[in-house]
């Protein structure tokens, strides 16, 4: 099964003042009469493989978080929460903890796929968005970590940018050949000319066991932290 994991821990300093430490951007309605917060759970709507969202939030967020979801019907999976913002790696640690606890209470017969969205993303496109997370979906579930590209038409310099590399299986998944972070704007200029580039959405897709497995490898130190938390 599916467990969305939503990450609501920004500061939404960019929008300062309109954004606060205490009411950060995605507890804003910017584009919608919905914040950012419930437009990124509505996304996940009608899809029957998906579990009640994970929330991952501030400790002093907490209560705006929960009337937020209460206010469009949602009852999340459950809240955890951050005494201090500690990026996205550890964050999505303790999610793929839950996961598999989750799984393991469910009986089910293998860990859950995580679906790690950031709270505070636009996305128009909501048909095209559940397309790319089903395709997601069918990678994951073969053991492969996923990250999503967004076709890069300017030469943004306060992006990271995905390099595409060799096609894997159908449906337009492919292999990453290499992560730049921002890069100068001539560097970017050629980036999009190429047509090989992507933009870094921040948004990521693999079962909980993978990604433990993988951060179990690469920094044991923070895996380690985050058992103990």
């Amino acid at each position: 099964m599916l467990l969305p994991v939503i990450l609501s821990g920004g500061s939404g300093s960019r929008l300062w003042p309109l954004s606060r430490a205490l009411y950060p951007k995605q507890l804003l309605p910017l584009v919608s009469d919905k914040t950012l917060l419930q437009d990124t759970v509505g996304r996940l709507a009608g899809w029957d493989r998906a579990n009640s969202p994970l929330l991952i939030c501030n400790e002093k967020h907490r209560f705006l978080v929960a009337e937020q979801l209460r206010q469009i019907g949602v009852t999340p999976a459950s809240i955890i929460l951050e005494p201090v913002g500690r990026n996205t790696a550890p964050a999505v640690a303790v999610a793929a903890l839950f996961g598999l606890d989750d799984a393991m209470t469910k009986n089910q017969n293998s860990d859950s796929v995580l679906l790690v969205l950031p709270a505070d993303h636009v996305i128009a496109n909501v048909d095209a968005f559940q397309s790319a997370v089903k395709v997601g979906y069918e990678q994951a579930c073969q053991g492969k970590l996923v990250t999503f590209g967004i076709v890069a038409d300017v030469p943004e310099t306060g992006y990271g940018y995905i390099k595409r590399g060799e096609a894997a299986g159908a449906h337009g998944a492919f292999s990453v050949a290499e992560f730049v972070e921002k890069p100068d704007e001539k560097t970017a200029e050629g980036y999009v000319q190429s047509g090989e580039y992507y933009w870094n959405s921040g948004m990521f897709m693999f079962q909980a066991s993978t990604y433990l497995k993988e951060l179990r490898k690469f920094n044991p130190d923070m895996l380690t932290a985050t058992q103990g938390s």
